[in-house]
């Protein structure tokens, strides 16, 4: 397989240093690698339990962490404590986002890439994958099976770097995605939030992704240690400049992006460290821009095609580990999204759902092209890693109405303007919760009605029925104008939001 030959005008205009050190501090970064790693030896004893309680009343008043108090919480090891955490972690979830889980598919438009990560099946020197790049007919096709197959309203759309899929391709498969309308069993399916995970941008093309209509712009630092960074992505790579990446967010909120969803890629270093300079990265944002991370992602670092990393690799996270990730992510940003995508296994992603987690994708394909051509198989060539959770966006449902989970397709927020500062101070107070609970239960009910499987309705629809009762009890003064948009849902009425 020949590779696209890479232009260098194009590669060396990719990085702008101005677009970097405006926001340092004195020449300086917030990644202070020496602090994270005192602040994490200094805790190393068993934490006294009235000092952890503290932290969770803190967290439990959706107040942040600091990071001293992370490394508090890293280091707790009993196993009654770790219980009160987990407990705390839920309770905090349900403070701010209720019984809901929102739920995305990833759609990944195409595999080129000038990059050379060596843990990524992607990689440019890897010439065993299978490259492709979807058209604008490709993209419509995936998107009237995601859409109106499937049922999903939100997407986390995937680029690579390359020139092939560059700010101009971006923006004109952003607007193709929005373009396809659906009919379905009562009334017509659309894509309604298109969330991007790509690389970093300047301030002047991250405007021109915004105004097509944007989500959340999401971009992982992959590994927040600087060694291991340098490892990991070739100097000579776009990539391999730390701070291009670093300060992706703090450009995109320069852009008029409110909401940004950072990530760290679990497994590449110490997963302690990257937790610490996860949340370091939030506060930086918030001090420095005015808002934290709308979403924060943990990623485990999985098998990929010819990736330098193996079974032996000394970083790997464990299930317990992994866990105590997320519960310590809940507890230092109360206020914050969290997302686990199906790399991890089923019974892992139902885990999660005691540790705070808010996001899930299910019917996922990676493969590109993968939705339309209904690909059940995974495929290493194809594929930037191997899916550990296949189960449908229906069977995920079904299993969370199970356990009490109303599955959430709202998009209203954004669309009314509760999005950057804005919606972060409405979770903190709790007053977004009451907005999303009832555009929670109307986009369900338009879910269940269009696109649930017999079995799955007779669990989901007396969820419904419950949630309604609970929302005539608490929020009586918009009851009347909720059943009116529930009754007219019932009719075939679609995209009804308060």
């Amino acid at each position: 397989m020949t590779h696209a030959t890479l232009s260098p005008g194009w590669a060396g205009q990719r990085i702008r240093e101005d677009q970097i050190t405006r926001y340092m501090d004195h020449g300086r970064d917030f990644i202070e690698e020496a602090q994270i790693e005192a602040r994490l030896k200094a805790s190393v004893a068993e934490p006294d339990p009235r000092q952890v309680r503290d932290i969770l009343a803190k967290s439990l008043a959706i107040k942040d962490l600091s990071l001293d108090e992370v490394a508090l919480l890293i280091n707790v090891h009993d196993k009654a404590l770790l219980e009160e955490m987990r407990a705390t972690a839920l309770k905090v979830k349900l403070k701010v986002y209720d019984n809901r889980i929102v739920t995305f598919a990833p759609f990944y438009l195409g595999n080129y890439c000038v990059n050379r990560c060596a843990y990524c099946g992607f990689n440019n020197d890897n010439t065993s994958a299978a490259r492709k790049i979807l058209n604008e007919e490709e993209i419509r096709r995936e998107v009237e099976v995601l859409a109106g197959r499937i049922g999903h309203k939100r997407l986390i759309v995937v680029y690579g770097e390359h020139p092939r899929n560059d700010v101009d391709y971006i923006v004109a498969s952003m607007k193709t995605i929005y373009d396809v309308k659906v009919k379905t069993r009562h009334g017509t399916a659309s894509i309604r939030r298109v969330n991007v995970n790509a690389p970093p941008f300047s301030v002047e093309d991250l405007k021109k992704i915004n105004d097509a209509g944007l989500g959340t712009y999401q971009v992982f630092q992959e590994t927040y240690h600087r060694d291991t960074y340098a490892r990991m992505h070739p100097a000579n790579t776009i990539k391999g400049n730390y701070h291009w990446r670093l300060y992706a967010m703090h450009r995109a909120m320069e852009a008029g992006i409110d909401d940004v969803g950072i990530g760290a890629l679990f497994g590449l270093y110490d997963w302690r460290y990257e937790l610490m300079a996860l949340v370091a990265h939030t506060q930086a944002l918030e001090k420095k821009m005015g808002v934290g991370a709308h979403t924060i992602s943990f990623p485990r670092l999985v098998p990929a095609l010819n990736s330098i990393i193996g079974a032996d690799w000394p970083y790997l996270v464990g299930d317990e580990d992994f866990r105590k990730i997320m519960m310590i992510i809940r507890l230092a940003v109360p206020y914050t999204g969290m997302i686990i995508t199906a790399r991890e296994k089923a019974a892992i992603r139902n885990d999660a759902l005691m540790m705070g987690v808010t996001q899930m994708d299910a019917s996922s394909h990676i493969a590109i092209g993968g939705y339309a051509d209904s690909v059940t198989a995974q495929h290493e060539d194809k594929q930037q890693f191997i899916l550990g959770d296949t189960r449908t966006l229906d069977e995920l449902i079904r299993d969370l109405a199970g356990m009490g989970y109303i599955t959430s397709f709202c998009t209203a927020g954004y669309r009314c303007g509760r999005t950057g500062r804005c919606i972060m101070d409405l979770l903190r107070s709790g007053a977004e919760g009451k907005f999303c609970k009832l555009n929670a239960v109307l986009t369900f009910q338009e879910w269940i009605d269009d696109f649930a499987g017999e079995d799955t309705r007779r669990l989901a629809q007396p969820l419904i029925d419950r949630e309604v009762g609970e929302i005539k009890a608490r929020q009586p003064q918009a009851f009347d104008v909720f059943m009116d948009y529930h009754a007219r849902i019932k009719k075939g009425q679609r995209d009804l939001y308060l």
